[in-house]
């Protein structure tokens, strides 16, 4: 790609009413749909909605909120933000794919991943313990889906595949990529079965990235595949100053970084946690202005073919899509100046 694209990526978190109640999970996904119909309106490149199976997310099947997000716009490209390939199908995530790209007009995208919670795992049958098999196995028979030539594959975690075609046919392939934490391993499996490598930073510099990239790089060239694309994803919020970014945020960052930690055994944040990662980490929250130095900063130190701003923050949907449109609007042109 020849200029860096701009997209937005959102989980589907549950946002509340004006009374602080949460709303019902029908409502969010609709307000979701329209997002996706303002990011289009905006010009920008990509729309990722993410998978979850939680109460406090409302997205299981991101392929048909983005096909109807497909029936209401014209040019923006349309992804998971992920797909848990671990506790799915591939077969079924590529005909689900292929499908979307076809009522698309060609726009559809998959991000596969592990995921960042586990709920999927017990739900459909499948046992934590073979967590890196799954992943692995799975990959391997999606990259091989992907060509659409006929597939004959075998693994221990599905039925195997004989000289298997796969349906529908789509016009132009799907273009595929690997969402990545930060395991040197999992850079290295992105490149040998030929994804994009889209990196998710959400917490610290994203300067600790740019060795991960060189991997990326290198590795392909060993594995002698074609050089894939590179995307960063990462958190923000984007308000009309950078007081007003802060004062939406924080009660609602501060819960969900709290429960987190109570699910997974961390420490609660202490204060200076919020302006650290605002000022030094994973966090582009403020205004207009603010946001676009540090993508800019970012897009400095990463060789990157996109940035995606997760922008489904714990806050009031208003505050997420007036969010949308000070991205679109002037972050995202403030960003290609400074760049220019």
């Amino acid at each position: 790609m020849s200029e860096i694209e701009f997209g937005l990526d959102t989980f589907g978190g549950v946002t509340k009413d004006e009374q602080g109640r949460p709303l019902p999970h029908a409502q969010v996904i609709r307000d979701l749909v329209e997002d996706g119909v303002v990011a289009d309106q905006l010009g920008l490149d990509f729309f990722g909605v993410g998978e979850h199976h939680r109460p406090d997310f409302a997205v299981s099947s991101p392929e048909m909120v983005l096909s109807a997000v497909a029936g209401r716009t014209d040019r923006i490209r349309l992804g998971s933000a992920v797909t848990v390939l671990s506790s799915d199908d591939p077969v079924r995530v590529f005909e689900r794919f292929a499908t979307l790209d076809a009522v698309s007009n060609g726009r559809a995208e998959i991000v596969a991943g592990r995921g960042s919670f586990i709920e999927s795992f017990p739900l459909f049958g499948y046992d934590l313990s073979d967590y890196e098999v799954l992943f692995e196995e799975k990959l391997q028979l999606l990259s091989a889906l992907l060509t659409e030539e006929p597939v004959t594959w075998s693994g221990s975690t599905r039925a195997g595949l004989r000289d298997q075609r796969v349906y529908p046919v789509t016009e132009n392939g799907i273009r595929a990529w690997v969402g990545v934490g930060g395991s040197p391993e999992s850079v290295v499996r992105t490149a040998r079965y030929g994804f994009g490598l889209f990196l998710a930073i959400i917490g610290g510099s994203a300067d600790r990235f740019a060795p991960y990239i060189d991997l990326f790089e290198r590795a392909q060239d060993e594995f002698g595949v074609p050089r894939a694309p590179v995307a960063v994803h990462s958190p923000g919020l984007v308000a009309e100053t950078d007081e007003e970014a802060r004062e939406v945020t924080y009660d609602g960052w501060l819960e969900f970084r709290r429960q987190l930690g109570r699910e997974r055994g961390w420490p609660d944040p202490v204060p200076g946690d919020f302006e650290r990662e605002i000022h030094q980490g994973a966090l582009y929250l403020g205004s207009p202005e603010t946001v676009a130095r540090k993508i800019v900063r970012t897009l400095g130190t990463l060789k990157v073919d996109r940035f995606d701003l997760k922008y489904d923050q714990p806050v009031p949907h208003a505050a997420q899509r007036r969010s949308i449109e000070l991205y679109g609007e002037r972050v995202v042109p403030l960003v290609k100046d400074m760049l220019a």
